[in-house]
């Protein structure tokens, strides 16, 4: 409630409304905060839940997690349990460090409480991230590293760039993400195509044995999908996740029709019932035996309950967060206590 009424507000105005200068403050005053252990703890005990179980051999303390993107560089790490997320996933982090698109790229469509971005896998690369976890040591949650291509990498020398971006970050997370669903990096979608991924997965699985999942796009059909879960079989995926950000503009709301004509990927509830497709659709092919992180529109407690009947095992927030505020975290976690 202080969150929509008053801190939402403040954070919407500043840098006279400029969303990412909103997102680069929010970060820094939670890098902040966890420098303070005590401050961490205490909010922790109000936003924290015991709510755990355990998928693909982690145990989650939590079923909510952070979604790539939020932090791609790691900067809040300490925070993020303090707000009741149960694990955190960072990134997207490419093989060096890269600008990303040039602002703005990052808009807000407030009537649909949705987000529009183009940011471009901006991030400080893989050597500045996998210094940084090693500084910070142990995590009070699980970490997941979401790993991307290079903008300047051509579609051939897409594989090398992913293995080089894996080996820097091998030992510093419990599961890695494998990000080929992203429409702000030309020609990343293509990755998603039997062929390529078959070589992708095949050389990553060749180098390590970790957990390793896929994140797929909402803009897949079904036969498309179908065919990545075959991949994805063949290689032993621990998991998918259920997904990115859409370049369908279906359910905005008349007054962000302006903001609609932005390119980018689109994130908020007008996402929800085709994330939510894609996860049953994933649960069903699969017989409900392969893990689903679900993510993509959840707004409300209801929203994640529907993903987990729909065969979810663990949820994301990123722009509910935004919109909604922690408070989210801590009534899905609420919610998810409830259930067992």
């Amino acid at each position: 409630m202080i969150y929509s009424r008053v801190l939402r507000q403040h954070l919407f105005r500043i840098g006279h409304g400029d969303p990412e200068a909103a997102h680069e403050r929010t970060l820094a005053t939670l890098a902040r905060l966890g420098r303070h252990p005590r401050l961490v703890s205490l909010l922790h005990r109000w936003f924290g839940a015991d709510a755990p179980r355990t998928v693909f051999g982690v145990r989650f303390p939590s079923p909510v997690g952070l979604a790539a993107g939020m932090d791609k560089d790691g900067l809040a790490l300490p925070a993020w349990p303090a707000l009741g997320f149960g694990f955190v996933e960072v990134g997207t982090v490419t093989r060096q460090a890269q600008p990303g698109n040039p602002r703005p790229r990052l808009f807000r469509l407030p009537a649909s409480a949705a987000i529009i971005n183009r940011m471009g896998f901006n991030n400080a690369g893989a050597e500045a991230l996998a210094a940084r976890l090693h500084d910070l040591g142990p995590l009070r949650t699980p970490l997941g590293i979401s790993i991307g291509k290079s903008r300047a990498t051509p579609a051939a020398g897409a594989v090398e760039d992913y293995l080089e971006a894996f080996r820097v970050l091998r030992h510093h997370g419990d599961y890695f993400a494998i990000n080929i669903s992203s429409p702000n990096t030309p020609g990343l979608r293509a990755l998603q195509d039997r062929a390529a991924l078959d070589a992708l997965l095949g050389a990553l699985r060749a180098e390590a044995t970790v957990r390793l999942l896929v994140k797929i796009a909402p803009d897949l059909t079904d036969h498309a999908i179908a065919d990545l879960l075959d991949v994805c079989a063949v290689h032993a995926v621990d998991g998918i996740i259920a997904t990115n950000t859409t370049l369908a503009r279906d359910g905005l709301a008349p007054a962000d029709a302006a903001r609609a004509e932005e390119t980018g990927g689109l994130s908020g509830p007008p996402l929800a019932a085709r994330a939510l497709a894609v996860v049953d659709f994933v649960a069903r092919e699969t017989g409900g035996r392969l893990p689903i992180i679900g993510v993509g529109g959840i707004a409300t407690p209801d929203d994640a309950t529907r993903m987990f009947d729909a065969g979810a095992s663990l949820v994301q927030l990123y722009t509910g967060l935004v919109y909604q505020g922690p408070g989210l975290v801590r009534k899905i976690n609420r919610a998810a206590l409830l259930r067992r």
